[in-house]
């Protein structure tokens, strides 16, 4: 059910080394229009779009002829930043959930606490050094680093799988279904902020 208010963020994020321009709606319906330059980056967000069923626009040019590194990192640092700033001050949401999800052999956990806290346990081990032009290491990183932006509290993990590509696709997906249980507003909370504190600023 969507939020009385709309939860949505657009931001900007010009360096040196990257300039990105995301757009966020918490309560979409997966629609997704992701251009990194990095193919499998592309994919893995395009997943998290649709199984979280969020509208996602990413658009980022990169230092690409050096590696992925520095736009796959400054990618989920500003969309970590554009769902902090879509949720606000978080009243009425779920806060906590999880899922699994396979992909073939694959199966992947995600637990997700939108607790204010920026941190994440990720275990995530891929033998593939790249998938496609992506630094296969960068799926773990990625994550962190959005977790960190967002103010949440993540732990994911890969449980099985042999193929690479599928290992990081659960991964991704079983986030995104995570995510969307997290930020989805509980009306038995009527507006109040799931936490004793008070807040989760």
């Amino acid at each position: 059910m969507a939020s009385e208010n709309p939860r949505r963020a657009q931001l900007e994020r010009r360096t040196r080394e990257t300039n990105i321009v995301v757009a966020v709606n918490v309560d979409g319906t997966g629609h997704a229009e992701i251009r990194t330059g990095v193919g499998f980056l592309d994919h893995l967000l395009d997943a998290v779009a649709r199984h979280g069923l969020f509208d996602l626009t990413v658009q980022a040019e990169g230092d690409l002829q050096v590696d992925s590194h520095h736009t796959a990192e400054d990618v989920a640092i500003l969309l970590g930043r554009a769902f902090d700033q879509a949720l606000g001050d978080r009243r009425g949401i779920s806060r906590i959930a999880h899922a699994y999800a396979p992909l073939d052999e694959a199966l992947a956990l995600a637990v997700i606490d939108i607790s204010g806290r920026g941190y994440a346990e990720i275990d995530a081990p891929i033998s593939e050094p790249m998938l496609g032009t992506l630094d296969s290491d960068m799926v773990r990183h990625f994550l962190a680093s959005f977790a960190v932006e967002a103010k949440l509290t993540l732990h994911a993990q890969v449980l099985a799988g042999r193929n690479g590509h599928h290992r990081a696709e659960a991964l991704f997906k079983a986030f995104a279904r995570a995510l969307d249980a997290a930020t989805k507003i509980d009306l038995r909370l009527d507006g109040a902020v799931p936490s004793t504190k008070g807040t989760l600023s």
